[in-house]
């Protein structure tokens, strides 16, 4: 990761992937030889590495709380793999459920006011496993977790940010629905 420009707070929303199936993908991240595993534990991205202007953090707080508010707690279901191979060389588990009110979770968070996103890609939710390792590593990854799965209750989303070296961390949770 690059170092972040003065004034800027680089920020991040995701939903985290619980215990045991969180550290279970992490470390297959690991064991590929991607370097993001000890930065990065295993999520779905709901907003990615965004610069904002840190005075417009606490405007991107009250948001996330109205959006976080409006949406019911929902249900994952985790179950094999994909890859965004050959356009970028990525393996991921793929959500069989969820995958709607991801997308509209990462649409209304991205409307915040302050937060202005490039989107090289449509959004799609997943879990990466692999990325930017050799091809024979993204290929055992893909083989061994074809069979992953794992369902689970998603009742919040949290706000990470980044300093530009070292882990992302934790800012915030949000609880869906009102949920405290």
């Amino acid at each position: 990761m690059t170092q972040v420009a003065e004034g800027t707070t680089r920020i991040g929303v995701a939903i985290d992937i619980p215990e045991p199936w969180g550290s279970q993908l992490t470390r297959r991240r690991a064991e590929a030889g991607d370097p993001q595993a000890a930065y990065t534990p295993a999520h779905v991205t709901l907003l990615g590495p965004t610069e904002i202007v840190t005075e417009s953090l606490p405007a991107v707080e009250k948001h996330l709380e109205a959006v976080a508010s409006a949406q019911r707690p929902f249900t994952i279901h985790l179950r094999g793999t994909g890859t965004f191979r050959p356009i970028t060389e990525v393996v991921f588990v793929t959500l069989a459920v969820g995958i709607s009110e991801c997308e509209l979770l990462a649409g209304a968070i991205a409307a915040a006011d302050g937060v202005h996103r490039d989107q090289r890609f449509p959004y799609h939710p997943h879990v990466t496993v692999a990325q930017d390792v050799s091809g024979d590593a993204l290929d055992a990854v893909f083989e061994e977790l074809a069979g992953f799965s794992a369902r689970f209750d998603v009742g919040s989303f949290t706000l990470f940010t980044h300093g530009g070296e070292g882990p992302w961390q934790r800012r915030r949770d949000y609880p869906l629905g009102g949920l405290r």
